[in-house]
């Protein structure tokens, strides 16, 4: 079925050199089944790897390679792709061709359509994970994301040279997602979410913590889709290993009293809080300066403290942001969750049943949503798919919120 984000778009796919290009075939089918229009420029290190025939059989169209093809250049046919295409999009993206683009070069066919064409570029990194961490190719990522670049991933895992990192390419269908949701309504634009994510972790000694089984992952899902809806995100995100989302602000925590202070310094320019960290209520009364030993009875009390209460200070800001809260629940749900709306002045309740398989360290969720005018159902899903419901539903707040004020 076509994706309602690319239907009918013009996709220029550019595929660099790298091992990673056969996933690039894989890539046009895909976009063709998401109901796209593509053709196909490659550089001629690409070609050592995937052959232009292969592209040109999938995408059905004529495949580019140089500048100095004489039969398409005698109309200067680089310039025709570049105002053809509505989408361009890198995938693999080289280190070499990040660094070229990054300043500007136009050596070759793929970097000259990028600079001559109008349309919103896209690349897809992918390159051993010793290049991807390098220096040099960070800030040239960050020179093109400061210039409107759009970057998918890259993910983590083995890689073709034998080394384990981040450096791989997003699969096609991920990257197909990703393109597609560029196209999304900007619900949010102009607007500056906060959203904290992940456990907390509250020292005992220098060895030892409490923590939680949260893995970030609804709240990191969360910040993704209030920067595809337009957002300036900012992400407090407790001791999690994961990538931060493209474009989005990350403040690394670990403790509940740090993220209460991140969370309190950024909502002061903020419009909405989501408040997906799982933190932890209370925290060693004192943490022992060594590693505590075992003793001979066996036993050992741990004196708690309470942890001080991120969304009940924010709720009493005189200037508040909309504030959504979740509730992980391993019974009487609702229930639960209403008497925390109620009881930390809350906007909305994202509700959720934990253990079992669900919620913590799981790719998929549920949510029941509760303010007070109802209750409202989000079957299971992916948790991004969730996400971005969520986002919408916060938009309709937001807006709902300020319609009301402007009222008054």
């Amino acid at each position: 079925m076509a994706s309602t984000g690319l239907a009918g778009r013009r996709v220029l796919l550019g595929v660099t050199g790298g091992i990673a290009a056969y996933k690039a075939a894989e890539l046009v089918r895909r976009l063709g089944d998401a109901g796209a229009q593509v053709r196909v420029a490659m550089t001629e290190n690409a070609a050592r790897f995937v052959t232009p025939l292969t592209f040109q059989a999938l995408s059905g169209n004529p495949v580019r390679l140089s500048l100095w093809d004489e039969h398409a250049e005698a109309a200067m046919g680089h310039i025709e792709l570049a105002r053809w295409a509505e989408d361009i999009l890198i995938a693999p993206a080289s280190a070499d061709f990040l660094a070229r683009l990054a300043h500007g070069l136009a050596d070759d066919l793929l970097t000259t359509l990028c600079l001559a064409s109008a349309a919103p570029v896209h690349v897809a990194p992918a390159m051993n994970q010793q290049m991807w961490a390098n220096a040099a190719t960070q800030a040239n990522l960050a020179l093109l994301r400061s210039r409107g670049v759009g970057v998918f991933g890259p993910a983590a895992g083995s890689q073709a040279c034998g080394e384990v990192g981040s450096g791989r390419l997003l699969e096609p269908n991920e990257l197909v997602e990703a393109l597609a949701n560029t196209h999304r309504p900007q619900t949010l634009a102009g607007r500056r979410v906060l959203i904290s994510a992940g456990p907390t972790y509250e020292d005992i000694d220098p060895v030892r913590f409490l923590g939680n089984r949260s893995s970030g992952r609804m709240g990191f899902a969360i910040a993704a889709a209030a920067v595809e809806a337009g957002a300036d995100v900012t992400l407090v995100a407790g001791p999690v290993h994961l990538p931060t989302p493209a474009g989005a602000q990350r403040i690394d925590v670990r403790s509940a009293r740090e993220m209460h202070a991140a969370v309190m310094r950024a909502a002061e320019s903020a419009d909405v809080y989501v408040a997906a960290a799982a933190v932890g209520d209370f925290r060693p009364q004192e943490i022992a300066a060594h590693k505590i030993k075992k003793r001979g009875d066996g036993g050992m009390t741990l004196e708690l403290t309470q942890n001080p209460d991120i969304l009940a200070d924010l709720a009493a800001l005189p200037r508040r942001p909309l504030l959504v809260g979740f509730a992980a629940e391993t019974e009487h749900v609702e229930a639960h969750a209403r008497a925390k709306l109620e009881r930390k002045g809350l906007d909305l309740v994202a509700a959720n049943q934990v253990g079992g398989g669900l919620g913590f360290e799981a790719d998929d969720n549920c949510l029941t949503l509760i303010d007070h005018d109802g209750t409202t159902h989000l079957p299971t899903a992916s948790k991004r798919e969730l996400a971005r419901q969520l986002v919408d539903i916060v938009a309709q707040r937001l807006e709902r919120r300020e319609t009301g004020a402007a009222r008054r």
